[in-house]
């Protein structure tokens, strides 16, 4: 696939723009809760611009590329399902505004995009130049699949080196102050705890990346496509948070569904790479197959889940989110206790 330099500098400008539009258009001044209709909506949007650029890859290089973009953008929206978990517990454990939380997420994600896109050129000159890094792929993804099938305990958030360096070196109030990641007081400028979330969700989601960024390479091995599939994945993620707060605890199957698809997907990595070595009895997994791998696993897993909890009358979710990740949860239970009363 030929990228020209111009395509590759009017994507990152396009891209850059539609952040630049969320974040200091449709948000600025907007001291609302981000409900479940707004999300919805804006969802909607940036699902349509993912699949409207899909359709332009299509057109000016084919079919198949746009299947592995599609292919990319899918699993990449599936992991992200998995990763707000602990976006949840993070904004719950600093206690974040729910009038702050849209900022704090896409501030978390635009630094975690920077990060991811240095993370994928040195990825993709990597297999370039070793065709054996493949195989160090394949097994992380299958070593990473059976880590989920044993499960954990999901809601663990541990900080990480870069987010305990920041809390003891950076000057930070006590205190939030709306939007605002800076602020000063008694004359000395300060960072407000919102700045630390940030660093919190910004590095939590780079690591994300290690099965992320090796799960789409056994999809596409195009630097342009992998870019964008991650890209169009994050810019939707904030909306997404909002938009299943009051679901994700219901999808009790999806760690075993992505167990899977990080499997087939680590196996597919080996077999290329047996082929590239000249393995006769390797196959090469086509694209059209991974795709209907991962769009079946992800609607039986869904289908499954929800079968589940209609069954149990969604009396013991196994996920238990908190009431902090959903900005309708409290009005929600309000409303039920009034009914339970009366």
């Amino acid at each position: 696939m030929s990228v020209s330099p111009l395509v590759w500098a009017l994507t990152i400008a396009g891209i850059l723009a539609v952040i630049a539009a969320d974040l200091f258009l449709i948000h600025r001044n907007d001291t609302r809760e981000f409900t479940t209709r707004r999300a919805a909506f804006w969802s909607s949007i940036y699902i349509g611009l993912a699949v409207l650029f899909g359709i332009g890859v299509w057109v000016f290089s084919g079919a198949r590329y746009a299947g592995e973009y599609f292919g990319g953008f899918v699993t990449e929206k599936s992991l992200s399902v998995d990763n707000l978990f602990v976006f949840m517990v993070i904004l719950t454990r600093f206690a974040v505004p729910k009038q702050a939380q849209h900022t704090v997420l896409m501030a978390g994600i635009v630094i975690a995009l920077v990060l991811r896109g240095i993370f994928i050129a040195v990825g993709a000159a990597a297999i370039s130049t070793f065709t054996w890094v493949f195989f160090i792929f394949g097994a992380f993804l299958i070593w990473t699949a059976i880590g989920l099938v044993r499960g954990g305990d999901e809601d663990e958030f541990e900080e990480n080196a870069l987010l305990r360096w920041a809390k003891r070196v950076i000057p930070t109030s006590d205190d939030y102050d709306g939007n605002r990641f800076v602020v000063r007081r008694h004359g000395r400028r300060l960072v407000t705890p919102l700045a630390i979330v940030m660093i919190a969700i910004g590095s939590t989601d780079v690591l994300f990346a290690l099965d992320s960024i090796p799960a789409i390479f056994g999809l596409t091995t195009e630097p342009y496509l992998v870019f964008t599939a991650n890209a169009f994945a994050l810019m939707g993620l904030v909306q997404l948070f909002f938009l299943l707060g009051g679901l994700t605890d219901r999808l009790v199957y999806l760690a075993h569904g992505l167990a899977f698809i990080l499997g087939f997907i680590g196996v597919k990595l080996i077999f290329h790479a047996m082929h590239e070595y000249g393995v006769a009895w390797a196959p090469e997994i086509p694209i059209w197959l991974s795709l209907a791998v991962i769009a079946g696993t992800l609607l039986a897993t869904t289908a499954a889940s929800l079968a589940v909890g209609r069954k149990a009358g969604d009396k013991a979710a196994p996920r238990r989110l908190p009431v902090h990740a959903n900005p309708d949860a409290r009005a929600d239970e309000a409303d039920a206790a009034a009914t339970r009363e009366g």
